[in-house]
């Protein structure tokens, strides 16, 4: 039985030097040393050796059984690291290939617009408030004075959602519900996106942008009005800049008017940008309709206030001289990279 343990020990020693890979030494684990393995059964057979020679071989099994758990951990571990060398290997970095550039964005530039006229107006003590996009016909129409009659609240002008609910036309339903839960003096302005029913074409678009403004306090009146925005347009376009105001017809404003500036590109003179007329059109505005401030909750008879209200995307396409309202929906990071 001795020849047998020693040669057992011979083989497992050269099958164990031999194996490359951790499946393998597991399987000659349990192949010397598992419940059925061949040292394990040997040490079974123990019982039947007489007693003269069972101290004798029981050491020598214990002895081949020591040394094969040591020889399977030594070559376990040798077989790891050789593998983690391997791979350490497969993913060197090689530090001497240049890079990948990572191209950085830019502010899109009706962010920079928006953040641009709403730092003009924060200077002269508006606040910022924003409103959900999708919207109570409460306060998208009826609480800025618009009749169920209204074209606008036509299915042919509006994304209605149901019956009460809409994709918000105009960021003036911000001022409702604003001055519905807040007391005056009020002065806010809101940007946001607004959509309507459109043609998608160079000037056009379903969703577009706008930013309006809202000041109610005792005695305010037109002069401040004309006052607050002529201040605006110069802050913004230059302080050589002129405006002009023209009468129209708002429902939630009255009186109202539309604001006119010089031409930022030739000066009043008359060019291409202008169609020589040397005036662009800039933005609405009116005194607040006493309806609207009664509605919401506010006396007309001791407090008038104005609003006003202009397109961000034609702002923008002013500024930077764009000729094409799509390209900033395109994300073309060519047209991008410019701003």
């Amino acid at each position: 039985m001795k020849d047998i343990i020693e040669k057992i020990k011979d083989m497992a020693k050269k099958e164990i030097n031999e194996a490359s890979n951790i499946k393998v030494l597991e399987e000659l684990r349990v192949k010397y040393l598992g419940k059925k393995g061949e040292i394990t059964q040997k040490l079974k057979e123990l019982s039947a050796v007489s007693a003269e020679f069972k101290p004798i071989l029981g050491k020598l099994l214990n002895d081949v059984k020591r040394d094969i758990e040591e020889l399977l951990a030594f070559q376990m571990e040798t077989v790891r690291n050789l593998a983690m060398k391997e791979e350490l290997e497969r993913e060197k970095i090689d530090i001497t290939i240049p890079g990948k550039r990572h191209v950085v964005g830019a502010r899109h530039p009706l962010n920079i617009i928006t953040n641009e006229i709403v730092r003009v107006f924060s200077s002269m003590g508006f606040s910022v408030v924003a409103g959900p996009e999708i919207e109570w016909e409460k306060y998208n129409f009826d609480m800025l004075n618009m009749p169920k009659n209204h074209p606008a609240r036509d299915e042919s002008d509006t994304f209605f959602i149901s019956d009460e609910l809409a994709l918000r036309t105009q960021t003036s339903s911000v001022q409702a519900r604003y001055m519905e839960t807040h007391k005056p003096p009020i002065r806010i302005v809101s940007p946001g996106r607004v959509y309507r029913i459109d043609e998608i074409d160079a000037t056009h678009s379903p969703m577009f942008h706008q930013i309006e403004g809202l000041i109610v306090e005792q005695g305010i009146n037109m002069g401040h009005l004309k006052h607050t925005l002529d201040a605006f347009a110069k802050a913004f376009y230059g302080n050589e800049t002129k405006t002009r105001f023209r009468p129209h017809h708002f429902q939630f404003t009255e009186p109202s008017a539309e604001m006119d500036m010089s031409c930022f590109n030739c000066g009043g003179a008359g060019c291409r940008v202008c169609k020589n007329e040397g005036w662009i059109e800039l933005l609405g505005c009116g005194m607040v309709h006493p309806k609207v401030l009664d509605m919401c909750g506010i006396n007309a008879n001791e407090y008038t206030g104005f609003a006003f209200g202009m397109g961000l995307d034609r702002a923008a396409m002013q500024k930077f001289a764009i000729n094409n309202l799509k390209l900033f929906f395109e994300n073309d990071v060519r047209f991008l990279k410019q701003f």
